[in-house]
């Protein structure tokens, strides 16, 4: 399926205090940076990007190809006042997952600024009103309250829990409301 007729040809959004682009391959020493956090690592989980080249392989070979099937994916957030890149969030197809879900992360110190919520609800709206997706899930590590609470404020409700393809943990498993 291919929901590749974008009303924004470049896929670049703005929100009130964001530009929210798509990842490139140009964004390889940040994902590094974001991916080897601490946080990233407990709560998303370890991608095994141990370099920067890493980081631009798995961009290229995770991040492109869904954007060129499905016109959405992974977006980098970057602050207006200062051109900081501060996170990620997206829209994900998920091996295990009958319905795409959204993700997000940030560096630790642009949490609890809101940054997070004005991201995900700006790609949820895009992903619903653009693209005609009528649902979206979400997962969370039952320990990761901050984002159980973001996932909530989105709209989305906890159904039941669920464990990934080749993955041991059992994660909370949310969806839009209907």
């Amino acid at each position: 399926m291919s929901l590749k007729n974008l009303p924004n040809e470049n896929n670049i959004y703005e929100t009130e205090r964001l530009i929210i682009q798509p990842m490139s391959v140009d964004d390889g020493e940040f994902i590094f940076e974001l991916y080897n956090r601490p946080k990233f690592i407990k709560y998303i989980g370890d991608r095994q990007i141990k370099t920067v080249l890493d980081a631009e392989n798995y961009i290229r070979n995770r991040f492109l190809p869904q954007f060129d099937k499905l016109g959405f994916g992974n977006y980098l957030v970057v602050t207006k006042d200062t051109g900081e890149k501060i996170g990620g969030v997206g829209i994900f197809e998920r091996e295990g997952l009958e319905i795409v879900d959204i993700g997000f992360s940030l560096l630790e110190e642009f949490e609890g600024k809101g940054y997070a919520y004005e991201a995900a609800e700006k790609v949820k709206s895009i992903g619903m009103d653009e693209f005609g997706l009528k649902k979206i899930s979400a997962i969370t590590s039952k320990d990761n309250f901050s984002s159980q609470k973001l996932i909530e404020k989105l709209g989305l409700e906890f159904k039941n829990y669920v464990t990934l393809p080749n993955e041991d943990e059992e994660l909370m498993y949310y969806e839009t409301k209907q």
